[in-house]
């Protein structure tokens, strides 16, 4: 199938206190709640591109929205509807035209966010491979010698990262994440976090889906640990196509690697100005995301 062109939005307007705008989401101010507009923008390197991706906006607010519901007995979560019809009657202050919104919009519990991305590894990619190259190690975590690109890791690992609203994450050890947030918050993050990977993992499995690693974000509600922002996205994952999986090459995914490749491809040196997307890769990556949702929700 095509890709329809429906109209993008790369930041909106709704009527309502604008809290923040995040890489993706347009955050809206509503005392204990936040409504969330998950825009078509799409970061790469730590860049926002020029070139919005079409449905894409649409496509994580709907992933998300299906995890936050099948998880929500392993982990509660800050979720309270991603109905558009639902959001008008709670909210019927803020502007939501069906043509724009529909679909990409969800109502949260505001939470006290914990400052750091948790971050669950199966395969051996990314700056994990990096540092493995380096050191034989991810994050503090010692891995067996003659590992290649995209080799499964004898067990998922957790790695903690750095929450930058601006830049890059930086990893972080465990021992560190335990200073920042504590040695009991630390060690229930990891908890969950592994917990959710492995459950996630042979979900997308079954669905012909490598989950290669994930990131979640965590804060309190009430006093509780919740899951906040998105689930198991493609912007927040690796998703990898089980049928083309092979060990000591980058695999064929449904996420925005595909961009990366693309970036890395033209000599992009990573510092602005950020170049456009051409039309195929622009759809390219919507059709990568499309088939993410597809599989995941079947």
């Amino acid at each position: 199938m095509g890709v329809t062109l429906a109209k993008t939005i790369q930041s909106s307007d709704i009527g309502l206190p604008l809290k923040a705008r995040g890489k993706v989401r347009d955050i809206y101010e509503l005392g204990d709640k936040l409504l969330l507009v998950a825009t078509d923008r799409l970061s790469a390197f730590d860049h926002i591109l020029p070139t919005p991706i079409p449905e894409k906006g649409k496509l994580l607010t709907q992933v998300s929205a299906f995890w936050f519901k099948k998880t929500a007995e392993l982990v509660p979560n800050h979720l309270i509807s991603a109905d558009l019809a639902e959001i008008r009657r709670l909210v019927p202050q803020a502007k939501l035209p069906d043509e724009l919104y529909d679909g990409r919009v969800m109502l949260c519990k505001k939470a006290k966010r914990v400052d750091a991305e948790c971050v669950a590894r199966g395969y051996l990619v990314g700056s994990g491979w990096k540092d493995y190259q380096k050191t034989g190690a991810v994050c503090g975590h010692a891995l067996p010698k003659g590992l290649q690109l995209a080799s499964r890791l004898p067990q998922p690992i957790f790695t903690p990262a750095t929450k930058a609203d601006t830049g890059h994450d930086e990893n972080i050890s465990r021992e560190q994440l335990a200073k920042m947030v504590g040695a009991d918050v630390a060690a229930e993050l990891e908890r969950l976090t592994l917990k959710i990977y492995a459950e996630a993992a042979a979900h997308m499995e079954a669905r012909g889906i490598i989950l290669a690693d994930t990131k979640f974000e965590f804060g309190f509600i009430d006093g509780k640990l919740c899951i906040i922002d998105e689930m198991l996205t493609p912007d927040s994952s690796r998703f990898w196509d089980k049928a083309a999986y092979k060990v000591g090459v980058s695999p064929e995914s449904f996420d925005k690697q595909f961009v990366r490749d693309y970036l890395e491809k033209i000599g992009w040196d990573k510092n602005p100005p950020v170049p456009p997307l051409p039309d195929d890769v622009a759809r390219g990556t919507t059709e990568r995301y499309r088939e993410a949702f597809r599989r995941i929700t079947a």
